[in-house]
């Protein structure tokens, strides 16, 4: 990562949807939207379930602190409606960050979540020294698999049985972006034309 690049305050304006920090004033829609259990049984269990006012607070209270990562709210029609971010990693994975998102039930099946998803990921490989962008999918979140692929990512691997969520251990599917992937598909390309 370009330890010169700053990760907060990060803002990206994508027509009608605004990424920005988590501010005061969230928490509400962030309860609306979060607490939602067809949200909570995709992501890790550090996201609270049932998601209350006061887990909010502590979110909104954290959420633009942390110097590894960036956290932003995903805004439509003026409106927090879910949340990404990347955590940028250390040592010798310094070149590589994990992206996650979620979005608000109201919203999904229409394409906003691939758009945030390659929006910020674009911004990421652009802005620093990152190589390699990556999401960790449960096997059974087939909208999350295809939102990911149609914002450029490939299936990389399948960790067989490395997730737990609610007593079910299932595979985690790991998708990534590279920083070189385009011009890796050129190569590719004129590989098989000859």
């Amino acid at each position: 990562m370009n330890k010169n690049a700053k990760l907060n305050p990060v803002q990206l304006q994508l027509d009608d949807i605004l990424l920005r920090p988590w501010q005061p004033g969230d928490e509400e829609a962030l309860v609306k939207h979060g607490d939602n259990y067809q949200i909570w049984k995709n992501v890790r269990d550090r996201f609270p379930h049932p998601y209350t006012m006061e887990d909010a607070r502590i979110w909104i209270r954290i959420a633009n602190q942390d110097p590894t990562a960036i956290n932003l709210a995903i805004v439509i029609d003026r409106e927090v409606a879910g949340a990404i971010g990347v955590i940028f990693k250390d040592d010798v994975y310094s070149r590589t960050a994990e992206i996650g998102y979620w979005l608000g039930e109201t919203y999904w099946r229409q394409g906003i979540t691939t758009r945030v998803v390659q929006a910020l990921s674009d911004y990421v490989l652009e802005q620093f020294d990152i190589c390699r962008l990556y999401a960790g999918v449960f096997e059974y979140n087939q909208a999350s698999s295809r939102v990911l692929e149609k914002a450029g990512y490939h299936l990389e691997a399948r960790l067989r049985q490395s997730v737990t969520k609610e007593g079910r251990t299932v595979d985690e599917l790991i998708y990534t972006r590279l920083a070189n992937q385009a011009e890796d598909e050129k190569k590719e390309a004129k590989r098989s034309i000859k």
